[in-house]
């Protein structure tokens, strides 16, 4: 305990990633899916921001059956972001204010792992905000290594890889779907820039046919399911070889997908 009136220095932020496998049936070994560093760190924390608490308790629960956590999963401090940030993104009103009270045991030296349900936190997903707030306050922020999903698919999928977009969720109306699609496909071919999107996997199906119907014969599209599992799959190929030879893929299970030229 420092002499009142002493400084204390600050907390860690960690951006702890988790497996791909978030909703799926089947569930890795999480040491096939992140560094042995990663899940030392993680075991060591016993304070975190979540996007979702339970899935937070889960994903503890698989690091305690590798590494033995600092504190039992019951006295570990899990606040989650707010409900608004998931919806709207982190630039919402008040959204810095927050994030700075969620940092407080980081002010008051305790590392903090800042943690989404799949993948890298604040990568499309929320905890920008967090993040921001940490530089603001003079909290330390470590990026731990581990997958994500975008990057993945971009490498995979043959299209132009540094100079690309993460363009999120796409409208849900048919119609104004299609005018997206052909937005996207119109600003990748211009400015020989990639577009990334995603899906919820209940929807994947239907994104897929749409794009199939509204893209142009000779732009390129790529689709990777389930990646980091056993099951993953990825394709890549013209919408016209897309048309003529239909793959069978896990449509079911998360995927991204890219659009290119």
């Amino acid at each position: 305990m420092p002499p009142s009136g002493t400084a204390v220095a600050p907390g860690t932020l960690y951006l702890v990633p988790t497996p791909l496998d978030f909703g799926c049936h089947t569930r890795l070994d999480l040491r096939d899916a992140l560094p042995a560093a990663t899940i030392d760190i993680a075991a060591g924390l016993t304070h975190w921001i979540a996007e979702n608490a339970k899935s937070a308790r889960a994903f503890l629960k698989r690091v305690h059956a590798v590494r033995a956590l600092a504190v039992p999963l019951q006295q570990q401090q899990i606040v989650e972001l707010p409900r608004d940030w998931h919806k709207h993104g982190d630039p919402v009103a008040g959204a810095d204010a927050q994030a700075r009270a969620l940092l407080a045991p980081a002010q008051q030296g305790h590392a903090i792992g800042l943690i989404s349900e799949a993948g890298m936190p604040a990568i499309a997903d929320p905890g920008a905000a967090i993040v921001r707030a940490a530089h603001a306050l003079g909290i330390p922020v470590v990026p731990l290594t581990g997958p994500v999903s975008l990057m993945l698919a971009l490498a995979a999928s043959g299209c132009q890889g540094q100079h690309f977009a993460f363009v999120g969720y796409l409208p849900q109306g048919a119609a104004e779907r299609a005018a997206r699609l052909r937005e996207l496909e119109a600003t990748a071919h211009r400015l020989r820039q990639t577009q990334v999107f995603i899906e919820t996997p209940y929807r994947n199906a239907a994104l897929l046919q749409a794009a199939l119907q509204a893209l142009q014969p000779d732009t390129r599209l790529a689709l990777a399911c389930g990646l980091g599992l056993p099951t993953q799959a990825v394709h890549a190929a013209r919408v016209a070889d897309w048309r003529r030879q239909p793959p069978t893929l896990p449509l079911h299970l998360p995927a991204v997908f890219v659009l290119g030229t």
